[in-house]
């Protein structure tokens, strides 16, 4: 299984070179115990603007209190995560079964602000690999789980029409969405994602049905029919064993 592959920031754009710079004074001035830090997202990514905020992860000595803050800084907004190396091992590891893996994108696909003691690097390696990895496979129970509820959902979808209410339509038509990348993602054994990252998740896990099951979505927004995305959804159902109605048992 292979994580797919993010372009590292262009290190020498002068927007990237300012991130690294307010990241680096924001760690110094306010985290004077931190042992190492490292900015992520957008600036990591090298597709930061001046108004981005800036995503850091700070690592703790081991008696460190884990947190998250939400400060600004020499005018500049930043998401900050405190974490202890055993607190960030357990998020690592919670990522496994959650199948999300914020933290892990977060530290992995990073750039290194401080790093005295080599942890920082050490733990980057870790998430590399664990992203590359993927995520737990889905138990029987928890595949059958998922299939019902799609079922479920998919059958409520499909018995709208654009003379229904459109905002019940428009919720269910959410639900399905984010039910169906859960189980495509979950059965492709890659990451899931929310907000603007299921779409970029569920593309990376199957281009084909994930583009399908988008699609569908924005045709239904558009539209107000069900069909293309009811129809994308038993693509997916099918790929995992079918429908699941008579006979569930949820144990």
């Amino acid at each position: 299984m292979n994580h797919p592959s993010h372009p590292r920031p262009r290190i020498g754009s002068d927007q990237t070179a300012a991130d690294i710079r307010a990241a680096g004074r924001l760690v110094s001035a306010r985290y004077p115990e931190a042992t190492g830090a490292v900015l992520g997202g957008s600036a990591a990514r090298g597709q930061s603007t001046a108004s981005s905020d800036l995503d850091i992860t700070v690592l703790l000595p081991d008696h460190g209190r884990r947190r998250r803050e939400v400060l600004r800084h020499d005018d500049r907004l930043a998401e900050v995560f405190l974490n202890s190396r055993s607190d960030l091992r357990a998020a690592f590891a919670e990522s496994r079964t959650t199948r999300r893996a914020t933290a892990l994108f977060l530290f992995a696909d990073s750039i290194v602000l401080h790093d005295a003691d080599g942890h920082v690097e050490a733990l980057r390696q870790e998430a590399e690999a664990l992203l590359a990895a993927g995520p737990d496979p889905l138990t029987r129970a928890e595949r059958d789980a998922q299939r019902a509820l799609l079922t479920d959902l998919v059958d409520d979808l499909a018995a709208t029409s654009s003379h229904g209410d459109p905002h019940e339509q428009l919720a269910v038509a959410d639900r399905v969405l984010r039910e169906a990348a859960h189980l495509l993602t979950a059965h492709r054994r890659r990451w899931n994602g929310a907000g603007k990252w299921l779409p970029r998740r569920l593309k990376a896990a199957d281009p084909d049905i994930g583009q399908n099951l988008l699609d569908g979505h924005l045709a239904l927004a558009r539209h107000a029919d069900p069909t293309p995305l009811t129809t994308s959804v038993m693509r997916v159902l099918n790929l995992t064993g079918g429908p699941l109605r008579e006979g569930y048992v949820d144990r």
